[in-house]
């Protein structure tokens, strides 16, 4: 069996540093690992398993040899440098939004769209963490009763917004708690998002907004749910319409899921559905007090699916509520599951023709 060469490209991040810790786990062959990142942190030591990695600097010359590169340091980042390595030979699991809706890239749950893997160009994307999570409840019931419609509100981690984030929350609880500093005073340079005008506090807060807002008032984060869910699934006449909001949990995002199908759903046969779907939960037990909570998700893989009810008024409108770890299946373990499922269906080779430009 041929065994793999592999580089993550961004190992120090929240991102990377799991994308390591799950590769020293996975059925991917590998014959060894490269530790790519910016100039800064190049000298660098960085755990894989027993090992430490010594850090290199990504340069255009990075990949030769390469046969798998995991990525995520950033949109620009891959822009510049995912290219170069299909250029060597390599393919490219991308876990930015770059290349999310470039025709010529699948976009990929290995659950939901394993197919989509088989015509890639050389690189391929992974959803953003709210996206992936909610295909892996929602897949199940669509596959039988089809949708028409997706409402999602989500609860999203600290964490996605990355390691300086986490700091940054843990620095304001001890102002508060400590200092007795009041939360409106506590200083925040990084939250709701880093590129916008102002920041505000996430300790014993609650932020409606994640990312930038575009033209339409909905931020990009809700944005990239409704194009990356029609992607996924292939289908434009789904409905779809997010609200994103950012709340003091450092790791584990959570969705309230409003769903229409084409079919009047039964919910003894959804839940069993969903407890029957690879790489999904079912913890469905209101008279035990049983359902989904991000800190029994943390360090899983899995997507974990409850409070699955019909709705009081519309006859094929059923709620849930999803949770997952979104540092693993929501970025470092859908990156390495889509390498796995790329070596099981023969995939891992250079592409014939370069469909991406060199920056």
């Amino acid at each position: 069996m041929k065994s793999y060469n592999v580089a993550v490209v961004g190992a120090t991040g929240a991102v990377g540093t799991r994308m390591l810790e799950q590769l020293t786990d996975t059925t991917l062959p590998i014959a060894s690992v490269k530790a790519l990142a910016s100039a800064r942190s190049a000298g660098k030591k960085v755990k894989f398993g027993n090992q430490e990695l010594i850090i290199e600097e990504l340069t255009e010359n990075s990949f030769e040899g390469i046969d798998v590169a995991l990525f995520s340091a950033g949109g620009s980042v891959s822009a510049k440098f995912a290219p170069y390595a299909v250029k060597a030979g390599a393919v490219v699991v991308d876990n930015t939004s770059y290349f999310r809706q470039n025709p010529n890239v699948p976009l990929v749950v290995p659950e939901v769209n394993p197919q989509a893997l088989d015509e890639h160009n050389g690189i391929i994307a992974c959803p953003n963490c709210s996206t992936i999570q909610m295909m892996i409840a929602l897949e199940p019931i669509r596959r039988v009763y089809g949708l028409n419609r997706i409402i999602v509100s989500t609860y999203q981690a600290i964490g996605g917004a990355g390691a300086r984030a986490m700091e940054e929350a843990e620095n304001q609880y001890r102002s508060i708690l400590n200092e007795c500093v009041a939360p409106t005073e506590v200083e925040a340079h990084i939250l709701p998002a880093g590129g916008d005008k102002k920041h505000y506090p996430i300790a014993y807060n609650a932020l409606p907004q994640i990312d930038v807002f575009t033209d339409n008032d909905y931020t990009y984060e809700e944005m990239k749910m409704t194009m990356e869910t029609k992607k996924i699934m292939e289908d434009d006449s789904i409905a779809v319409s997010a609200t994103c909001v950012r709340i003091p949990v450092l790791v584990g995002h959570s969705e309230s899921i409003y769903i229409e199908t084409k079919k009047e759903p039964n919910i003894s046969d959804i839940k069993r559905l969903i407890a029957e779907f690879p790489g999904a939960v079912l913890e469905d037990d209101v008279a035990h007090q049983i359902y989904p909570q991000a800190i029994n998700a943390v360090g899983k893989r899995e997507t974990f699916v409850g409070r699955i009810r019909k709705d009081l008024d519309a006859p094929f409108g059923i709620h849930l509520w999803c949770v997952s770890d979104n540092l693993l299946k929501g970025a470092a373990w859908n990156s390495v599951q889509i390498a796995e499922t790329l070596h099981q269906r023969g995939l891992i080779h250079p592409v014939e023709q370069m469909k991406f430009e060199l920056k």
